[in-house]
């Protein structure tokens, strides 16, 4: 065997994701990006600051089949496999993590539950609507007193003839204030206290969804409550196929598989704006990327980088085996989001005053990700599930 070919090194993608793609996955790629830098990109500032969600973006996500991407085809996805969904969320975080959160949403949080827990007429009822983006969905699990312990929620479901009578509340919920179906959970007492899924839909009696507003992380996701007094659906609102925390728990594997993914297109744009804003920036004579430090901060960067998409690449590859090993995503989803947000902080740092204009986006992206860091998961409690795993002790 003789000497390897010595190529270039590729600044953006120095292990070649590019050719590990499918010609596919490759599409789909090119299409989500074309929509999020053509489309999402100039709108993102204004609707940053204004703290404003634009409707008809999940219309044109659904319109390109960006919905849903797993789900298939009979019940309006687009019957891809993971590592395109995955390529879809990095694509959009590209340009802001809230525009993936609210896709994410649709996709894993609340097509899939409908789609892998629900029953038949669930799945035609719904799915075709929220893949088109006609529908707009929202998962409501998290309650004011319970983020990381989700077994200890307050909201039951009261059995009652021909249904159910629901009440609770559900705090940092995405889209909610535009939701149109609510996939939510609750204990049922009909199940011995067991945690099951309803699906709920908009203008429901004593079912309310207000807007959390003033916050200063994903500004353009639009966040609110879920509120539910005494909300009465039928039996056929009940997902039939899961109970327990299974139930949630086997979504937000799913969505945080996504922000593996995601949380590197976000770190990606980061790492491009500090190499091109330190080649043009000139001080004391020369450019700055001229100098050891930045240099350095930037090999960190890549290195980070492109780990964050083997690994996430990975993942991807075994879900589209059908193999899932949850605490694998939790590794991910903790890696990944981690760096991204390190990586936007040091490119912040490194635009030195013009790192906080809005004109330069690195610190909305480093705002955002603080965020993505902590939900579906914060980063201490994903430690804690491979502590667990690794150990086969519980510290929690």
């Amino acid at each position: 065997m003789g000497e390897p070919a010595i190529l270039p090194f590729d600044w953006a993608d120095p292990y070649d994701l590019e050719h590990q793609l499918t010609e596919e996955e490759r599409l789909v790629r090119d299409t989500a990006e074309n929509y999020a830098q053509e489309k999402l990109q100039p709108r993102v500032t204004s609707a940053y600051m204004d703290e404003r969600f634009d409707r008809e973006i999940m219309s044109e996500m659904g319109e390109l089949g960006l919905l849903g991407a797993t789900v298939p085809e009979e019940f309006g996805g687009a019957g891809l496999g993971y590592v395109s969904y995955g390529l879809i969320a990095r694509a959009v975080e590209r340009v802001d993590s809230g525009y993936r959160s609210a896709c994410s949403v649709q996709s894993s949080l609340v097509m899939y539950p409908i789609f892998a827990y629900g029953s038949d007429e669930q799945r035609r009822k719904f799915l075709p609507g929220l893949a088109r983006g006609e529908l707009v969905g929202c998962f409501g699990l998290t309650e004011p007193d319970s983020g990381s312990d989700p077994g200890s929620m307050r909201t039951r479901a009261v059995k009652i003839d021909g249904g159910y009578r629901i009440s609770g509340t559900k705090m940092w919920i995405t889209n909610s204030p535009i939701a149109d179906v609510f996939v939510v959970w609750a204990k049922s007492e009909a199940h011995d206290g067991k945690i099951r899924g309803f699906v709920l839909e908009k203008g429901m009696a004593g079912l309310s969804a207000p807007k959390i507003k003033e916050k200063l992380s994903l500004r353009a996701s639009i966040t609110g409550e879920i509120v539910m007094d005494n909300v009465e659906v039928g039996e056929d609102a009940l997902l039939p196929n899961v109970e327990g925390l299974k139930g949630p728990f086997g979504c937000l594997n799913r969505a945080r598989y996504g922000i593996g993914w995601g949380s590197m297109g976000a770190a990606e744009a980061c790492y491009a704006a500090a190499r091109q804003y330190t080649l043009d920036r000139k001080q004391f004579g020369r450019p700055l990327a001229s100098n050891q430090l930045v240099q350095l901060k930037l090999a960190n960067m890549v290195t980070e980088i492109t780990l964050g998409l083997q690994a996430a690449l990975r993942v991807g590859r075994r879900l589209d085996e059908n193999v899932l090993i949850p605490e694998t995503i939790s590794l991910l989803k903790r890696n990944n989001c981690g760096k991204a947000l390190d990586i936007a902080r040091i490119a912040r740092d490194m635009h030195g005053g013009n790192g906080i204009s809005a004109e330069f986006q690195v610190m909305r992206h480093a705002a955002n990700l603080e965020t993505v860091n902590t939900y579906e998961g914060t980063h201490d409690v994903h430690a804690l599930i491979l502590g667990r795993a690794i150990t086969g002790l519980s510290a929690f």
